[in-house]
């Protein structure tokens, strides 16, 4: 993923990269581009209004009177038009008339330029040598905003001029139509670009996203969790990857769980058969009969331990078996408490152990396996009456709150030593049982951990105030 995303970003990196230079490219040819369009307007309008002049210039009686009053009118015109989205209101154009020499005869321009001496000007010397003649100057040197594009045109035969028209139109005048276009620009590559990285973000959540979902999937497999399988949305292919990764999943976790339990039940069972047979190969020799009653005390109560271990075994197996709940029923649980308090009562008037519990005056709904919860709800107060001392009273609470069920089933034991806090839940981890003197089977805890997983619920054993230990089942309320 982490290549996969190196990728993304060297790849969005790229476009954006290339859309940069783009955009510089065009935003460098704007300027030119429209000084070009501008002054290529002003030859033809050089060149036509040098032919309106050259008859009095040829005759001499050249007086710019004609001129003067046109452009007086046309600069006095108010109109608006829009060019796109420039709204031009004003005649930028001007003109100023030099005789052969390139002394000016006549300027548009409120006649500053009158009698001045433009011979050694670019658009006068070259026009009058014959060949083109354009400037670009700045009236104040110091802004580059103040420039003026200078077009010249011969007056009468172009090889021997008997003068030269110059037309000039301020820079600033094309200025707005310049900024529209670069804001076009910058628009339009803005647009496509952010467009192809949307694309690319797209197809990255929708391609890759799923697969880091499924990663995250498999890694809680890996952990022993119990997740449910991700949803990755439509994409065929992804969709096909975690079928295929869950299949592979079941058939994996059922191989390992058959070996785990083959091994386990094995190792397990070897402890209570060994005792049995030692007891009973005794029992054919010659001994006291209080002796004989304590070997077969043994063998009875070895044949219960082994019962109980294959039993906590197959409910186990029945749990952990399951990813998750196939169908959830409305049960009970109040009901289902009850029953498993009723099923307890023999086994804690063997160890003199009292049961105290109220039931709730109204049901506590969930949704839920029946069979799992009692499960889970009889080992826990079965491992509170094997840690009681004789006489004592195990207590159990129902409470139904803020939609979530919690039981808590306290016990007056020794409690759980600091060392063994985190590992009670873990598999065949046990400690000695204060009314039988032994361990248990370590299954019963782990049990109900995985019933309580199974039901997106919370286990948890806490130290009891004046003693003991309180076990808090939290379950979600439908």
């Amino acid at each position: 993923m982490r290549f996969t995303r190196v990728t993304l970003f060297f790849i969005a990196f790229i476009i954006t990269l290339g859309f940069y230079q783009l955009a510089r490219h065009f935003l460098a040819e704007v300027e030119p581009q429209t000084f070009q369009a501008t002054e290529e307007v002003m030859v033809d309008a050089a060149h036509l209004l040098a032919e309106i002049v050259t008859p009095e210039m040829r005759e001499e009686r050249f007086s710019g009177e004609q001129l003067r009053a046109a452009f007086d009118g046309a600069h006095g015109r108010r109109f608006e038009a829009r060019i796109f989205e420039h709204v031009k209101k004003t005649i930028g154009l001007n003109l100023y008339v030099t005789d052969a020499s390139g002394r000016v005869l006549f300027d548009s321009d409120g006649g500053q330029r009158e009698g001045e001496d433009y011979s050694d000007m670019r658009d006068v010397k070259l026009t009058m040598a014959g060949k083109y003649g354009a400037r670009s100057t700045r009236n104040d040197k110091q802004d580059a905003g103040s420039s003026i594009l200078y077009v010249g045109a011969p007056i009468g035969d172009a090889e021997k001029p008997i003068g030269v028209l110059t037309v000039f139109k301020p820079q600033q005048d094309v200025r707005p139509l310049i900024a529209e276009r670069r804001r076009i620009i910058y628009s339009a590559c803005g647009m496509i670009g952010a467009g192809i990285l949307f694309l690319i973000a797209a197809v990255f959540l929708w391609l890759f996203r799923p697969i880091g979902n499924i990663t995250e999937y498999a890694r809680a497999i890996e952990r022993g969790e119990r997740p449910p399988k991700p949803k990755i949305g439509i994409g065929r292919e992804v969709n096909t990857l975690a079928h295929a990764l869950d299949s592979m999943r079941d058939a994996l976790e059922g191989r390992r769980y058959a070996e785990r339990y083959i091994q386990t039940l094995t190792h397990e069972m070897k402890s209570p058969l060994a005792a049995i047979r030692g007891a009973a190969e005794l029992l054919d020799e010659e001994m006291p009969v209080e002796t004989r009653k304590r070997f077969l005390g043994n063998i009875r109560a070895e044949t219960a331990r082994s019962e109980r271990l294959i039993n906590r075994l197959l409910e186990l197996s029945a749990i952990e078996s399951l990813t998750r709940l196939e169908t959830r029923t409305e049960v009970d649980f109040s009901a289902i408490v009850a029953t498993a308090v009723d099923q307890a009562r023999p086994l804690a008037e063997i160890g003199r152990v009292n049961l105290a519990y109220d039931p709730p005056p109204t049901p506590a709904s969930l949704q839920g396996d029946s069979f799992i919860l009692r499960a889970a709800v009889t080992n826990l107060l079965e491992n509170a009456i094997d840690f009681s001392p004789p006489d004592t009273t195990v207590s159990i609470e129902l409470r139904d709150e803020n939609r979530r069920i919690e039981l808590t089933i306290r016990d007056r034991g020794p409690g759980i030593p600091d060392f063994a806090r985190e590992r009670v839940f873990e598999r065949f981890y046990s400690l000695r049982h204060h009314s039988a003197g032994r361990k248990g089977t370590g299954l019963g805890l782990t049990l109900v951990r995985e019933a309580t997983d199974l039901h997106g619920g919370s286990i948890a054993l806490e130290p009891a105030d004046g003693g003991g230990t309180v076990a808090r089942l939290i379950l979600p309320a439908e």
